[in-house]
């Protein structure tokens, strides 16, 4: 902390703080030497600590209340008019040639050839770093000499000192020492771990929730994801892709760039072609064995087949093919050139035949959507080798930005956190991530890239700041709740990562929880009608903006809603009343 100045020659070549210092604590020293008078004693104390003011720089009220009692005079030199001590006449005149007015006290008058040395003094204890130019603005002369005077008898220091600037700068040593510790303890509050609501600001961030992207930058990050079928095209894409439009999902299908492969029942996972042979399989629903099944693999092992020719060449009725190849979707093993299937509401009832007997050549022709569209293929050719785990780390650093042992873990990837730890330690030597201690509670194995932590740390809470009401789908891979960070305990299991079901953040804080169709709100803090206004108001706007269907809430808090505290809330918010239930329509 002190300040030798041959030492830092010795370290640095030159005083070369810039680097050093911080930016945020060299404005809050400026502004801790500037302070700010609360009376007309304090005004008189600054100036005769600190120097002249101009206008602007001090309180008008003030001012005058020390000019009728002759304690401060309005002077004039370097072009300015600037407020001075009374008690400092003599020095302005002999430093900058500013006459006294008439009957002021002898010893006000005294002056000395040392005037300019104990004005230039005064100004440097006032402010942080600051250069030649200035100075000679300030006194309207050259000081130049001055300053390199005092930098000789140790009474100033030069260097390249404040953040951002260009030039030398000069600076009290006092001051300094100030700017020193200011900027050590900014940086030791830089590196304390993040508290956990933090993270849960963070990773929407990260995620470009609600701020605009190309559906293939938003699908990037996402590959060998496992989510529900339903919410990557009512949730997940929509809000990582404002406008979005599934026929811009169909297109990258079609084109055989993107392919999707199941994991688990009513579960897929999305990858570009390019990338699915590193990444590896997701994990998906046990190996189905039958008869059906083993005819389907052996027909698609030749080719893939659109579902006629596949039920041909099978020669199994479609009643026992459907299903059967739908078993082989959920188990990772078939997939399809289309999203289309995936949004079929009856995924296994087969295309009926018409009734009676109609013309062959009949003009009408169905054009629903059904189960069996596209065509069917193997995931093998996806997945020809051993994934690459190294492939597997750098996707989780882009998609989490921070991950944790607990974050790898929400994801049910194979083999856990030990799959990937050795590859983040290989990145990290490599340079691509850091290891470090970034979100409290989580474990000090947490690896990150650098711009996440950055970003981590510019989104801590400030004092006084709103929080900010945002609303997630629960399993969406950018709410860490129920996955990186545990459900808070007042959810008592009562909250989960569901499909249709929704989180309510507060500042990053996991605040309400929704039950899909939003038959049961749960609150995951004590239940205050301040804050449950505030959710509830960002829910409405979720729901009308067609982020969620009806919602029809009967309990709260495991009571009957019509009973509860928030029933009023609900219907301010635009719910609308019905028989033991609350109402919300798009």
């Amino acid at each position: 902390m002190s300040l030798d100045r041959d030492l830092l020659r010795e370290l640095l070549g030159q005083e070369e703080l810039r680097d050093l210092l911080d930016a945020g604590a060299v404005e809050e020293v400026e502004a801790q030497l500037r302070r700010s008078p609360r009376n007309a004693d304090q005004l008189h104390d600054q100036l005769r600590l600190r120097g002249d003011l101009r206008a602007g720089e001090y309180d008008e009220g003030f001012a005058q209340t020390l000019l009728r009692e002759r304690r401060a005079l309005l002077v004039r030199f370097a072009g300015d008019e600037r407020l001075i001590a009374a008690e400092d006449a003599g020095r302005y005149r002999d430093a900058v040639g500013v006459m006294p007015p008439g009957g002021l006290p002898e010893v006000f008058l005294e002056g000395g050839p040392e005037s300019l040395g104990q004005l230039v003094l005064r100004y440097a204890r006032g402010r942080g770093p600051f250069t030649t130019a200035e100075a000679n603005d300030r006194f309207g002369r050259d000081v130049e000499p001055l300053l390199l005077r005092l930098e000789r008898e140790e009474k100033l220091v030069r260097g390249e000192l404040r953040p951002g600037g260009t030039e030398r700068e000069w600076c009290d040593p006092d001051v300094l020492r100030r700017l020193r510790r200011a900027s050590l303890a900014a940086l030791r509050k830089e590196v304390e771990p993040a508290e956990q609501a933090t993270l849960g600001r963070f990773l929407p961030n990260w995620h470009g929730i609600d701020r605009r992207a190309t559906l293939r930058e938003a699908l990037v990050p996402l590959q060998g994801l496992s989510l529900p079928v339903s919410l990557w095209e009512s949730e997940v894409l929509p809000r990582r892709v404002p406008g979005f439009n599934p026929g811009q999902l169909d297109q990258l299908c079609a084109s055989g760039e993107v392919v999707w492969v199941g994991a688990g029942l009513d579960r897929v996972a999305v990858y570009f072609r390019e990338d699915a042979a590193a990444l590896g399989r997701p994990a998906a629903a046990p190996r189905p064995e039958g008869e059906a099944h083993d005819t389907i693999r052996e027909v698609l092992a030749r080719s893939a087949e659109f579902w006629h020719d596949l039920v041909a060449a099978t020669e199994l009725e479609p009643e026992i093919a459907l299903p059967a190849l739908w078993d082989l979707v959920w188990a990772g093993e078939v997939t399809n050139d289309a999203w289309t299937p995936l949004r079929a509401g009856r995924r296994y009832q087969a295309p009926r035949a018409p009734r009676g007997r109609p013309r062959r050549f009949s003009r009408q022709r169905s054009a629903g959507i059904t189960a069996t569209q596209g065509r069917w293929s193997l995931t093998d050719r996806l997945f020809p080798e051993r994934p690459d785990p190294r492939a597997l780390a750098e996707l989780l650093l882009e998609r989490q930005g921070i991950v944790t042992r607990d974050g790898v873990r929400g994801e049910g990837i194979p083999g856990g956190y030990g799959a990937v730890y050795g590859e983040l330690r290989a990145l990290e030597t490599l340079g691509v991530c850091r290891r470090g201690y970034f979100v409290e509670g989580l474990g000090g194995a947490q690896f990150a890239v650098p711009g996440a932590v950055e970003r981590l740390r510019e989104l801590r809470p400030r004092e006084d700041e709103e929080k900010e009401p945002l609303v997630l789908a629960a399993a969406d891979a950018a709410q860490p709740y129920g996955a990186a960070l545990a459900w808070p305990k007042r959810a008592d299991g009562r909250a989960a990562r569901v499909a249709g079901a929704h989180v309510v953040l507060l500042g990053g804080e996991a605040a309400l929880f929704v039950e899909r169709g939003g038959r049961s709100l749960v609150p995951l803090r004590e239940p205050e009608e301040e804050w449950l206004r505030v959710a509830l108001a960002a829910l409405v706007e979720h729901v009308k903006k067609g982020g969620a269907k009806r919602l029809a809430v009967e309990r709260f808090d495991g009571e009957p809603v019509a009973e509860t505290v928030i029933y009023p809330l609900l219907l301010d918010a635009g719910f609308l009343a019905g028989p033991r239930r609350a109402v919300l329509r798009p």
